[in-house]
């Protein structure tokens, strides 16, 4: 993350603190708990829809796809009638968490008689549903099941009475967020502001969580916590050491500390830097400036391994260790510059006779693509020098601290997929080749530079694919609720509004859960309390800040039940249809399912006086229901009888 987005938020302090005087002559008019609304719903994404699926058939497997498109108006129809039918959606590798089908059909009028069923292999099938002895006229049904590893679903037609025809207009597959899917954030900068006080609700009798901020964290599901750590903080305009050294080596442990103390995982981010260190800026730490290479391979082993010892000779090991942050240019910068055209930071260009002075880990992409001998050997080398030191950082976390899982973190910039697929293939090949290898490959997300959540998606799954041995993590995010008139973000549909930053956040989750085979791991909100933050301070009272609602995106994304949302069922002019006095819910805590009572809208008069549709809302204990009623002509073949 660059240090040119840092918050203004944080300049609020002074402001408050004049403030305070006039505050204790006043009787403080109450705050709000929390600042604007945001409704958040828990996470359902339809799998069968993302590019990555793909659909078969017995027969007429050419337009197959039209039955997981996400329009209900076109459909899969069999290429041949009288032969058994089946439709078969490939979700591209395995999922743990899918919970509901829903199958609709094209056909209205007739009673389906079917089979639905979910396999690992697409060799070893489960019945999910059995609808095979049918009667209920009914043009699509919701099912709810668990199987973890499901890769195939499978619905087969078993025939039906009358004009019952195969067919499916669509087939859709819900995923849900996994409980080990972990979701925190980088809150380094509680250095900065450890005397400041976040309350859920400060005027409350109950306050709820608090003081700290990483007790307000916690309450609101935040599991983890990453800490950025700077070899000798320093300005980044001058390269002078900082007054105080936040974010630096010893104070960081006592963040750790507290990390640890609540019960939350703890991530460590080695810059290998003095200050910020991003895709734009990489510079070698001051006191590593000027060493041969060789020894700043010696100095990265071991500044890693002694801090990973002194984190955990006080009790606070690492679940997480990135080696650099953001390096799809490589890091610690040295001669190459030259090359490469840095000009940022400052003082790593007004003192390149001492930054610059001898090789450091930048990459020269610039020569990716070149025939020329010449540029190419100096492409190369430049990823010797890289991976060289990258595998010094993650030998000493395995011989440092074992139990720690080890990270890569880079970009994928809009339409720049190849550069960090190209990174990939050329990292874990040479790191592979030093006798290393990470665990978890990481990329941040920021909409307006990395791409559309469709691209994220794309982005996700194509490393995962190409390297099915690893957790793939986004390690940054965050998405602001205020400015630019609440208009979206370049690349994102989401207003800059409280809602708008919940359902950005939320749709990050959801890319990171949709990863084929369970392999995203977690999701980072970058510096939510100062960078687009999920906080405000409370207007009146000093050093007190409250959570917008958005931060309820950690908790509220996660299912506790899922209903039969759905119901269709038909009816014929004139009459009144049959709707069911409950549905189905399925309990995500215990895998069980069972029957919660639904009570159902009045249809609107005259409702079913001509042939059509007609929606209906009904409300359960655990949210709403929708019955969707055809209503057919009173003569031909419509048994509406209800299973």
């Amino acid at each position: 993350m660059s240090s040119k987005r840092l918050p203004r938020a944080l300049a609020v302090t002074t402001t408050l603190v004049t403030m305070v005087s006039a505050h204790l002559l006043m009787v403080p008019k109450p705050a709000h708990a929390t600042f604007g609304t945001a409704d958040v719903k828990p996470i359902e994404s339809n799998i069968a829809a993302k590019p990555w699926a793909a659909a078969t058939a017995a027969t007429g497997s050419s337009n197959a796809r039209l039955a997981i498109d996400g329009d209900p108006t076109t459909s899969w129809q069999p290429g041949r009638a009288g032969a058994r039918q089946w439709l078969t959606v490939d979700l591209g590798g395995t999922y743990d968490n899918l919970r509901k089908v829903k199958v609709i059909f094209p056909d209205r009028g007739v009673a389906h008689r079917y089979v639905v069923e979910a396999s690992s292999d697409g060799r070893r099938w489960k019945t999910i549903a059995d609808r095979s002895h049918n009667r209920a006229v009914s043009r699509g049904e919701v099912h709810l099941f668990t199987r973890p590893a499901t890769r195939f679903v499978r619905l087969t037609f078993t025939g039906g009475p009358g004009r019952a025809r195969a067919g499916v207009s669509e087939l859709q597959v819900f995923n849900y967020l996994r409980e080990d899917l972990t979701l925190g954030a980088d809150l380094s900068w509680m250095d900065d502001v450890q005397d400041r006080q976040y309350w859920v609700d400060p005027l409350a009798e109950d306050r709820g969580a608090g003081p700290h901020l990483l007790d307000v964290a916690k309450d609101r599901g935040m599991q983890h916590t990453r800490l950025r750590i700077w070899n000798e903080p320093r300005s980044e305009s001058t390269g002078q050491p900082t007054p105080i050294p936040r974010q630096g080596p010893e104070r960081s442990l006592t963040s750790a500390k507290w990390i640890k103390q609540r019960g939350m995982g703890l991530g460590i981010d080695f810059h290998y830097a003095d200050s910020w260190a991003d895709p734009s800026k990489q510079p070698k730490p001051r006191a590593w400036a000027e060493l041969e290479f060789a020894d700043l391979s010696h100095a990265v082993y071991d500044f890693t391994a002694d801090y990973l010892k002194r984190l955990i000779r006080q009790g606070t090991t690492p679940e997480k260790v990135a080696v650099g942050n953001e390096i799809i240019n490589g890091f610690m910068y040295g001669s190459e510059a030259a090359h490469i055209g840095t000009t940022n930071p400052p003082y790593f260009v007004d003192q390149a006779d001492i930054y610059q002075s001898q090789p450091g880990g930048g990459l020269l992409w610039k020569y990716w693509r070149s025939t020329d001998p010449v540029e190419r050997q100096l492409y190369d080398q430049s990823w010797d020098r890289f991976t060289t030191l990258a595998a010094a950082g993650i030998e000493a976390v395995r011989d440092a601290s074992p139990t720690s899982k080890v990270e890569i973190h880079v970009i994928v910039d809009k339409d720049k997929l190849a550069k960090t697929m190209e990174f990939w293939h050329q990292f874990l090949t040479r790191v592979k080749a030093k006798g290393q290898n990470p665990d978890v490959l990481a990329i941040s997300y920021y909409p307006e530079w990395h791409g559309t959540p469709e691209a994220l998606d794309l982005n996700l799954n194509t490393m995962a694919t190409a390297y099915p041995g690893y957790e793939i993590d986004i390690a940054e995010t965050a998405y602001p609720a205020s400015g630019g008139d609440g208009s979206p973000l370049p690349n994102s549909p989401y207003p800059r509004t409280v809602q708008g930053q919940a359902d950005a956040i939320r749709r990050v989750f959801q890319a990171a859960n949709d990863v084929v085979d369970n392999r995203g791991s977690g999701v980072l909100v970058w510096e939510p309390a100062g960078y687009q933050p999920m906080f405000r301070a409370v207007p009146g009272l000093a050093n007190t800040w409250e959570p917008h609602a958005s931060i309820n995106v950690f908790n509220a994304s996660r299912a506790k039940h899922i209903l039969q949302d759905t119901v269709h069922t038909a009816t014929v002019v004139g009459a009144a249809p049959k709707l069911p006095s409950s549905l189905h819910m399925l309990t995500t805590a215990n895998n069980t399912i069972t029957r919660v009572p639904v009570r159902w809208q009045p249809l609107p008069p005259g409702a079913t006086d001509r042939p059509g549709e007609v929606t209906v809302t009904g409300t359960t204990g655990t949210g709403p229901v929708t019955a969707v009623i055809d209503v057919m002509p009173s003569h031909g073949e419509h048994d509406v009888t209800t299973s």
